[in-house]
């Protein structure tokens, strides 16, 4: 299982949705041969990112302003708050956590990587064939998974006629050119 902080504030399904991120990062910094210093990001990001998913908004206050975001997303700004307190100093990792939930153009693998495992972890049950295809194309092919994977999340808040974070479009537009510039 995974060693959550000790200010993580999580319920056992969280837990267990947090381990099998953990699981499917490790799995692709494997397959993609990244170096251990790499594939430890990765793991950092996938085990903060919901450590304070299941926190009241006092708890999430101490951490980080609420900002404009949905009550539903503060969450991810709380956690990498609380983990730069608690001695996380690679922005990468912080970006990773506070971002996860709606995306950022200025990510890293981190970011990359444990937004796609954060959606495609094989705890979701909706669309299941669909989603464990697009984790088996995750090492060949990243960039255009997340193009894949970013198009279907935004996808659903656009036809939940919800409003998309400035970050979320910028996040789009970054990976949208990207995939526009390169060979076909």
């Amino acid at each position: 299982m995974v060693e959550l902080p000790s200010w993580a504030v999580v319920a056992p399904k969280r837990v267990e949705h947090i381990a099998r991120v953990v699981v499917l990062v490790e799995q692709w910094a494997i397959a993609r041969g990244v170096s251990a210093a790499e594939a430890d990001r990765w793991r950092r990001a996938a085990l903060l990112h919901d450590a304070l998913r299941d926190a009241e908004p006092d708890v999430l206050a101490r951490y980080a302003p609420r900002g404009t975001w949905p009550a539903r997303l503060w969450h991810g700004p709380a956690a990498a708050g609380a983990a730069r307190a608690d001695g996380e100093r690679d922005q990468g990792v912080l970006d990773a956590v506070t971002y996860h939930s709606i995306g950022c153009a200025k990510w890293d693998d981190a970011g990359r990587m444990l937004y796609l495992a954060d959606w495609l972890e094989p705890g979701r049950t909706h669309e299941r064939a669909l989603l464990d295809a697009l984790a088996e194309r995750v090492p060949q092919d990243p960039a255009g998974v997340l193009r894949e994977v970013a198009a279907r999340r935004l996808g659903w808040i656009i036809h939940r006629h919800r409003p998309l974070a400035r970050e979320t479009w910028e996040f789009w537009n970054s990976i949208a050119a990207a995939g526009l510039s390169s060979p076909s």
